[in-house]
């Protein structure tokens, strides 16, 4: 029992806890003076670390972990340093560059898909900051202004100009809250949405935005706890995802093109799309069928603007009467053979609902061709196909077919439906309850660590190996929201699980780049990443550079991993300009599970200072 410190209270920590706070509150002390914010902030949060982290415990004890490198390796050799990019690569996205998708066919937006260089073409270079770069504007701030200096690109300024997407004043870019379909403002088009759709009940938390442009309806829609995942293509709309994530809001780059896109069957409890130019009537009704399949039973889809109510609206649309009324005539054909139930239709908005399970529609359904089944949910790469997604089965024909829907509150630890019925080999009630223990007191233990997790500074954050998503339901915050990850070559598909809870999450190959602009996540975790993939047929130091492509400067990396696979991974990053510290196990120095903590140093284009450690 330690003594009675100043303030009198009787205070008990047990060895563990001294040895990482020691340590650890002194690497942070020089982690709040590195990590500025925007527009001269770098004080206050220099000063908020300061002030919440007591350097006066144990402050002699040495808290790097107590069996040295483990592996033989000798840290004394020389260090290889990553050298920066060329400025033409300060927006370089991989796997969505404009160069090669124009050799793909433009048919079906084949074009605007993932098209990933082939190893050879693989940059070995650090994608630097524009010059100017600022960490953005903390939420709630962030959702209405972005820093010039991070996407100088005044396009859409122009010509979105009338439809109040964004206005450029000064040195910022300021967010009205427009669109296209609502250019009085998202909240007035939510609200009537909302007269339909239980926006307000808690029952309705994830949704995909299918065309997002700069994401307003889904900023506007973490107002009521609903959090939509949504994407656009790279195109002649320059950076619409990248304001969108520089605004705090959960975007990729993506497309409904060929390929099926990167979620789980029975996910979402919303779909929307809002004069997002998708022809929704074509290739026999595929595209309506992905959504369908993407939707939980009982799930909403949301279409305004053309062909909604095109009698009225046809000239302003400057399209053809007869092309617009057939395309009106197919949604609502391929919406019956789905089974949908149209709930509304007003203006030029209109709303269907699929049904709760296959029984309640057995009689419509009869037409449609049915997908093969397959034990796993394995989407990656995988054609798009014309075809109807069988709902899961159900025990009584009242009965929701994939569980009943709950208010996000509860779903966040409640059992899901996929681990109840033994859809999840190897994980049942109870090993789901202890993995949420865990992960409490891993969180727990990593705020100890980085004071600055709580304040606010972290506004995107990824986890890249997710699991079962409780990394994410301990982080759960209005002020903070996290991409669950689940990498094609995980053991266990637990992304549906994820979705039940009521997070959102992707699926993604890490031998290649994330569908995402660089400088977009303040926070990434990788918990078992790199020892998932130790055999696997990519570089580790290419994922690390992938990590630090769309790591922002001055964002933060917590490594979750084998101390051997820890100490590799440090000696790579020493030379990528990020300042690192290892500390053990919050269970003490025995545990062979480590902690890496690193940060990412603040430099922009034109700089030539050295990216090895100092």
């Amino acid at each position: 029992m330690a003594k009675k410190g100043n303030s009198g209270e009787n205070r008990t920590r047990s060895p563990m806890s001294l040895f990482i706070i020691a340590g650890v509150c002194c690497f942070f002390y020089i982690l709040g003076a590195w990590q500025r914010s925007g527009f001269g902030k770098g004080d206050s949060i220099a000063n908020l670390v300061n002030r919440q982290t007591d350097c006066s415990i144990l402050s002699n004890l040495n808290y790097e972990t107590h069996h040295g490198n483990g592996i033989g390796m000798d840290d004394s050799k020389e260090i290889s340093d990553f050298k920066p990019c060329s400025d033409e690569y300060i927006d370089y996205t991989p796997c969505h560059d404009q160069n090669r998708a124009m050799k793909f066919p433009r048919e079906n937006m084949t074009y605007r898909e993932r098209h990933c260089p082939p190893a050879e073409e693989k940059l070995h270079c650090l994608v630097p900051a524009p010059v100017g770069y600022v960490t953005p504007f903390p939420w709630p701030k962030s959702r209405d202004y972005v820093p010039f200096a991070n996407a100088p690109y005044k396009s859409l300024t122009v010509e979105k100009a009338v439809q109040n997407w964004i206005q450029y004043e000064g040195n910022v870019f300021r967010f009205p809250g427009g669109g296209t379909q609502f250019p009085e403002g998202a909240d007035a088009y939510i609200s009537e949405l909302a007269t339909v759709v239980p926006l307000d009940s808690g029952m309705v938390r994830t949704a995909l935005d299918t065309g997002c442009g700069v994401a307003s309806w889904g900023a506007y829609l973490l107002k009521k706890n609903v959090i939509a995942m949504s994407f656009a293509p790279r195109d002649s709309h320059e950076a619409q995802v990248q304001f969108a994530l520089e605004r705090g809001v959960p975007a990729v780059i993506g497309v409904l093109g060929t390929i099926k896109l990167p979620y789980p069957s029975n996910a979402f409890d919303m779909a929307h799309c809002s004069r997002c130019l998708i022809p929704w009537g074509a290739n026999g009704g595929m595209y309506m069928m992905e959504v369908d399949r993407v939707l939980r039973p009982g799930g909403y889809w949301i279409l305004s603007g053309p062909p909604i109510n095109w009698q009225k609206s046809f000239k302003s649309w400057e399209r053809p009467e007869q092309d617009l009324e057939e395309e009106q005539r197919k949604i609502e054909e391929y919406a019956k053979l789905l089974c949908w139930e149209k709930k509304h239709e007003s203006g030029e908005i209109a709303i269907w609902r699929k049904r709760k399970n296959y029984d309640s529609c057995r009689n419509q359904a009869t037409q449609a061709i049915m997908c093969e089944t397959n034990k796993d949910d394995s989407v990656w790469n995988k054609k798009m196909e014309a075809c109807v997604t069988p709902y899961p089965g159900v025990s009584e024909p009242d009965k929701v077919a994939g569980g009943e829907w709950l208010q996000f509150s509860e779903r966040l630890e409640a059992v899901p439906f996929r681990i109840s019925r033994g859809s999840i080999p190897g994980v049942s009630a109870e090993t789901y309850q202890e993995d949420i223990r865990s992960w409490k007191k891993h969180v727990n233990a990593y705020k100890r660590i980085n004071k600055l997790i709580d304040s606010g500074r972290y506004r995107n954050i990824m986890d890249m190996n997710a699991g079962l998503g409780s990394f994410a339901a301990a982080l759960e915050s209005p002020r903070l929201w996290v991409m669950n990850v689940m990498p094609t070559i995980a053991e266990k598909d637990t992304l549906g699980v994820i979705y039940e809870r009521g997070l959102i999450g992707i699926y993604h190959d890490w031998c290649e780049a994330f569908s995402t602009y660089p400088r977009t996540y303040d926070l990434i975790h990788a918990s078992g990443v790199f020892s998932l993939y130790k055999n696997n047929r990519c570089d580790p130091v290419d994922i690390l550079l992938e990590m630090d492509r769309i790591l922002r400067p001055e964002g933060a990396v917590i490594f979750r991993d084998q101390e051997d696979v820890l100490f590799k991974l440090r000696k790579i990053v020493r030379g990528m300009r990020w300042n690192t510290k290892m500390v053990d196990h919050e269970d003490g120095p025995l545990v062979s599970e480590k902690i890496l903590i690193a940060v990412k140093r603040y430099w922009v284009a034109g700089e030539n200072n050295t990216t090895s450690s100092q």
